[in-house]
């Protein structure tokens, strides 16, 4: 897989949270060069009560519970992680390194926001 610096990571993550999940979405797939997964709010049968969303191979798409969900960057990279990982042949990536996968966004996006603040207040004084 493409190893992405922090910047461009804080940048998808950036996406997301400003309500423009497709588009992460799409900048993430041409990274990796796959395509893109479908995203969209709702459910399926065996998951409604168990999961706040759930990624389908089969159908190439992301199911996100809903709105709040389908702008939580943690939970759309984490199904994102089993889209990249479903187009490289092995799909069963485990729920743990998706958890890390999504975390290391989380963490690169923080990691950016302290050193802007910082720059911030360094140029204030």
């Amino acid at each position: 897989m493409n190893v992405l610096d922090d910047m461009m990571k804080a940048k998808i993550v950036a996406l997301i949270l400003d309500k423009k999940t497709e588009l992460a979405l799409e900048k993430l797939s041409e990274l990796y060069k796959v395509d893109t997964p479908e995203i969209v709010v709702g459910t399926i049968k065996k998951k409604r009560r168990t999961v706040y969303a759930v990624y389908v191979v089969q159908e190439k798409k992301i199911y996100a519970l809903n709105s709040d969900i389908f702008y939580n960057p943690f939970i759309i990279l984490h199904e994102y992680y089993h889209h990249i990982r479903s187009k490289f042949g092995t799909h069963r990536g485990s729920e743990k390194h998706a958890n890390l996968y999504a975390q290391d966004f989380i963490d690169s996006y923080m990691k950016i926001v302290e050193k802007l603040n910082q720059n911030k207040t360094q140029i204030k004084n």
